[in-house]
């Protein structure tokens, strides 16, 4: 069961108090609370975890801090969608909002290289209204002699370029806990000009100790990228160990599934699972077309089959997009065939935004 307080409760006041004192002491029940900063209030929940079926739920609801009880389900019991559940599907980090009716494209480097390259791609974004992008600082590489990402070392001038271009958000994918510290040091260290969304890439996401220390702390959103050979159920509990360690500021990424069935593209495009995803879980939800590509193949339509894959993704209802983009992708470090080119940036953005209003006009077709 859940217990949603009234918004904005104090932690020191009477009620809250009298309230968590009577629910510690349930039988057989564990009591975790999770609070959730909106844009206009603090939302604190409490959940009660163990033998709650007998629990009545009109004696919980009243509770003088208890604004309501939602039951629960075993699955995705933070971030999943529940009978009667009116909880907010959404977050703001920065000033940027993410929620499953809006949508941010996170356009940049796979891996960071240069800081050169790193300027020419956040000067072409800020030109064109983006505050988010993406930014490699540490790569996880199948070949242990492949290139690993500069690591701590760029941080400071991507996190000082971000700043000077009005770049809001980095979407940033770590490999070890410490990676956090050195984050969030480098950002303290520089005045924090930017901000940065944790990235759990899809080799990561059953290491579930990582997974436990990102969801711990509560400073940076997380983007989980799906498992490329596991099941969505198995993926979708690795967000949900993110939020029962307390942080529920997570998007799901969709990237494709590793099989030979999606030949020739890198992997099986799967972003038919956008609308599932948001039915199953309160998550904003992302995809990573240039992964599931893999190339910058164009069709003979001319369009790229990367912006054709994104087109499913977003047509469908994605919220985010996140996509490869290099100034010289021959010297890129990391996955340079499957970039886009700076020229191709504005159509792109622009194809972007088309399919988005198509999804908000297809959504009135079916609004009773």
């Amino acid at each position: 069961m859940l217990a949603i307080l009234h918004p904005d409760t104090p932690l020191d006041s009477e009620a809250y108090k009298h309230t968590l004192e009577y629910l510690e002491n349930l039988p057989g029940v564990t009591v975790r609370v999770h609070e959730i900063q909106g844009a206009q209030q603090k939302l604190t929940e409490v959940y009660l975890l163990g033998d709650t079926k007998s629990l009545n739920k009109d004696e919980i609801e009243a509770l003088p801090a208890v604004e309501r009880a939602i039951r629960i389900s075993d699955d995705y019991r933070i971030l999943g969608r529940h009978r009667d559940d009116r909880r907010q599907t959404g977050f703001t980090y920065n000033g940027v909002h993410f929620d499953q009716d809006n949508l941010n494209v996170f356009a940049g480097l796979c891996a960071v290289d240069t800081p050169e390259h790193v300027d020419i791609m956040m000067r072409a974004l800020a030109e064109h209204n983006q505050p988010c992008t993406r930014m490699g600082a540490y790569k996880p590489r199948t070949n242990p002699y492949s290139f690993q990402g500069h690591g701590r070392g760029c941080l400071p001038y991507v996190f000082e370029t971000a700043g000077k271009h009005g770049i809001r958000v980095i979407a940033m994918e770590i490999t070890h806990e410490s990676h956090i510290e050195e984050i969030d040091e480098c950002l303290e260290k520089l005045g924090r000009p930017t901000g940065v969304m944790l990235q759990v890439g899809t080799r990561n996401t059953q290491n579930f100790e990582l997974l436990k220390a990102i969801g711990r702390q509560k400073e940076y959103p997380v983007l989980l990228k799906r498992g490329f050979g596991i099941t969505l159920n198995e993926s979708l509990n690795a967000a949900e160990y993110l939020a029962s360690e307390g942080n529920a500021n997570v998007i799901f990424c969709l990237r494709g599934m590793k099989t030979e069935a999606g030949q020739p593209h890198r992997n099986m495009v799967d972003f038919a699972h956008v609308p599932t995803v948001k039915r199953l879980t309160r998550m904003p939800v992302c995809i990573d077309p240039s992964h599931s590509v893999g190339s910058r193949e164009r069709a003979p339509d001319g369009i790229p089959e990367v912006m054709h894959a994104t087109a499913q993704g977003v047509v469908a209802g994605a919220n985010m997009v996140l996509v490869d983009f290099h100034p010289k992708p021959e010297k890129a470090l990391v996955d340079g065939p499957q970039a886009l080119l700076m020229d191709e940036l504005p159509a792109y953005l622009e194809d972007v935004a088309q399919c988005h209003e198509l999804w908000k006009k297809r959504r009135t077709l079916y609004q009773a």
